[in-house]
């Protein structure tokens, strides 16, 4: 393995250990894709740093152990914000949202 995959692997554990974060985002952040982040983490990582591989197998896991709650809290806002116009909708996005509508 490269010099470049082993940073850029190492790089990706970090950000998802100080964000406390998701794959998605990261793979957003860095410009690679979910499949890209997701196997460097998983498949790369041990070979590089067992310690930091399994503090971010312990943040994945949990990461999975939530989903259901992340995609229907984003299912109901998704639906709320159809249904109400933005200045009327009181839920958690309410910050947020006056920042697009001042």
């Amino acid at each position: 393995m490269n010099y470049e995959v082993k940073c850029r692997v190492i790089n990706m554990a970090k950000m998802i250990l100080d964000k406390k974060t998701t794959v998605r985002e990261v793979a957003k952040e860095i410009g690679y894709s979910k499949s890209t982040v997701h196997k460097d983490l998983r498949e790369k990582l041990p070979l590089i740093d067992k310690n930091l591989y399994h503090k971010v197998c312990e943040l994945l896991e949990y990461n999975k152990e939530i989903r259901h709650i992340r995609g229907g809290e984003s299912t109901k806002i998704h639906y709320a914000l159809l249904k109400f116009p933005f200045e009327k909708y009181q839920g958690p996005l309410k910050k947020s949202v006056h920042k697009l509508n001042p």
